[in-house]
């Protein structure tokens, strides 16, 4: 069980910090939820306790996985099927992981396309949605503010 405090990765939303631990009454029965906060887009978001291992809830990772998900960021091979709906379905199941490094692959070759190709409005979405989560996560992981690391991860993958 986690702490008020602590650092953890919600898949498909981000990563936050728990503001609070509530007892709510939903649909006529009482739970326990977390009540997470986080650092991109102000949101707080509730997440019933009992169900934290089957949405894969994790730890935001430490400071030596941050180098990895940079050196992920940084390799501008891109091996991806040129079938878009192969392509989005992969991406989804990278993103649905709850992964840093899944989603900064994600992120790194939709960008890499983006610069080469151009994207679709839904792969456009799906940049948008994958860049926030690595946001989310790199911010709390490094201490720092979203600016900067959103610098940073144009800055690697641009290189």
């Amino acid at each position: 069980m986690y702490r008020i405090g602590d650092k953890i990765v919600y898949p498909m939303h981000g990563a936050g910090v728990i503001e609070a631990i509530e007892e709510r009454e939903f649909l006529g029965e009482k739970q326990d939820y977390y009540i997470l906060k986080m650092p991109v887009g102000d949101l707080r978001v509730m997440i019933p306790i009992h169900n934290v291992v089957g949405i894969g809830i994790r730890e935001v990772i430490n400071p030596k996985d941050i180098e990895k998900v940079l050196r992920i960021l940084r390799d501008q091979s891109v091996n991806v099927t040129t079938n878009w709906n192969k392509r989005y379905r992969e991406n989804m199941i990278k993103i649905k992981s709850g992964s840093i490094f899944e989603v900064a692959d994600v992120v790194r070759s939709l960008m890499l396309r983006e610069k080469g190709k151009g994207l679709s409005t839904g792969e456009r979405k799906m940049l948008n949605s994958a860049k926030q989560i690595l946001i989310s996560e790199l911010v709390l992981a490094k201490g720092t503010d979203q600016t900067e690391v959103e610098v940073e991860i144009d800055r690697c993958v641009r290189c």
